[in-house]
């Protein structure tokens, strides 16, 4: 992958392709921050949108060598969603207009700060999320950048007046390889983006080269819980400076009696090379939110910021949207939405409403997210789901993939009725869902809307259909 420096002499307007995503919002923000005259296109009208247009960024709807005309940017940026044979984009070489990808542009602002990248196949939100309140609570306001938004400063990016940048860093095109931290965390290594790595091989190769990528005096925070993890310590081409997290005392940091708490939250002992700190509580639940914020005690350990300050911004972290987040309820019924679109993800949404609601039945309406990773990963989704009381499997949301012949949700769908499962029901067009979902739904019921796309909408209708009563406000954050 050959990587470029962006050279920002003379740029005074941006012009952002895929303006609409929660990345590339997120750096338009930063760069109208930073007085750079901004605007941007996106196929569609998405929730991250009024983001922007708030903030006096002009959007458009779709792409177009006209934006050129409108606009004269002196570089226009766009994400990896977009073809390198897009007219616009095209338009703009042609024209000799600089051209960068959103994590060229993004590294540009990040390198020249005190980099905290946030690298993993899974947990990059939350963490980078708890480590962004964490330095905000200790008063060094940090520079953000967020691949979702994060509930409590309601946003997804925001430009600090501190020498630290937090940031998002994404695996899924290798685009993290652009980037050069002084603390690097990886949350865990695993194979996903299926579309881009052909094997687990290739993105364990990746991981190896972004590890090389720190800066001189820095380290890398690593869970040692995860296998993949595990392997990239034993097999990366260079050894790297590094602390380890996970359960225990067999890291150099960990987490020890860990308590749930019934309708949400967890608390766990943190360890420092075997010694307690003391008890952390978290709103937030499940496992992998205790390791989430193992991650951020470690990094705020090297910033010098007192354990306590860590422990008392930590207990308020309310979550990131989209990642458990309670979106309302009944008497018996409560409906959290979900942004899980693998089967680890979906397996530890599980786990956490388990270990915060002993009793209850779980209840999924799941939307697979593109075929390659449909077709990929059938069989694991099948086993995941499985684990839940109750599920309605949607259609395949395509993202921006065509068809693949013979995948469906079916390839799900299939070995789920094939292991008899009593309360299953596959619906061929999304609009039928809710008919299912009540045709299934009980008092005492958790439902959870989970997948990467336009699943999320499910529930805010279904609380509707289901509270013809009241709907009785609730403070509970499970978080992810």
């Amino acid at each position: 992958m050959e990587l470029t420096d962006i050279n920002l002499d003379g740029v005074r307007h941006i012009h952002l392709m895929g303006i609409g995503g929660a990345g590339m919002s997120g750096l338009a923000l930063l760069l109208k921050e930073l007085g750079f005259e901004v605007s941007g296109c996106d196929m569609s009208y998405g929730f991250y949108v009024d983001k922007v247009t708030n903030a006096e960024i002009d959007f458009n709807i779709g792409h177009s060598p006209d934006h050129l005309d409108k606009f004269k940017p002196d570089l226009v940026v766009y994400t990896g969603a977009i073809p390198e044979n897009n007219e616009e984009l095209c338009a703009a070489r042609s024209l000799g207009v600089k051209v960068a990808k959103r994590a060229q542009m993004l590294s540009a602002i990040f390198d020249v700060r005190y980099g905290i990248g946030v690298a993993g196949t899974h947990g990059k939100t939350t963490t980078s999320s708890m480590i962004s309140m964490v330095l905000g609570g200790a008063g060094l306001d940090p520079t953000v950048a967020i691949g979702g938004e994060l509930c409590d400063i309601g946003c997804n990016a925001k430009l600090g007046q501190g020498p630290h940048m937090v940031a998002e860093l994404d695996e899924s095109d290798g685009s993290f390889l652009h980037f050069h931290p002084t603390i690097s965390v990886i949350t865990n290594v695993d194979w996903d983006h299926v579309n881009y790595y052909p094997d687990f091989d290739s993105v364990l190769e990746s991981f190896s080269s972004f590890t090389g990528n720190l800066r001189e005096g820095g380290i890398t925070v690593l869970c040692g819980e995860d296998p993949g993890v595990r392997r990239l310590l034993r097999e990366s081409r260079k050894k790297f400076p590094n602390l380890t997290y996970g359960w225990g005392k067999k890291w150099d940091w960990g987490a020890a009696e860990v308590e749930y708490n019934h309708g949400g939250g967890v608390s766990f002992k943190v360890l420092k090379h075997g010694r307690s700190l003391g008890r952390i509580t978290l709103a937030v639940s499940g496992d992998h939110n205790v390791m989430n914020a193992l991650a951020a005690c470690v990094v705020a350990d090297l910033l010098s910021i007192p354990f306590q300050v860590t422990c008392d911004n930590l207990r308020y972290f309310s979550g990131a949207k989209r990642r458990l987040q309670f979106k309302g309820g009944t008497e018996g019924v409560d409906v959290y939405d979900d942004y899980g679109h693998h089967p680890r993800e979906v397996e530890a949404t599980i786990k956490a409403v388990g270990q915060s609601f002993p009793g209850r039945k779980i209840f999924i309406v799941f939307q697979p997210h593109r075929y390659t990773r449909t077709a990929a990963m059938a069989d694991d989704f099948a086993r995941v789901l499985a684990q839940a009381d109750k599920v309605v499997l949607l259609p395949i949301y395509a993202a921006d993939e065509p068809p693949i012949d013979g995948v469906t949700s079916a390839l799900i769908g299939d070995p789920l009725i094939k292991s008899g499962h009593t309360c299953f029901s596959m619906v061929e067009r999304r609009e039928d869902a809710l008919d299912s979902i009540l045709s299934l739904v009980d008092d005492g019921d958790v439902v959870l809307t989970v997948g990467a796309g336009d699943v999320s909408d499910m529930g805010d209708v279904l609380i509707k259909e289901i509270a013809r009563k009241e709907i009785l406000p609730r403070s509970v954050a499970l978080g992810a």
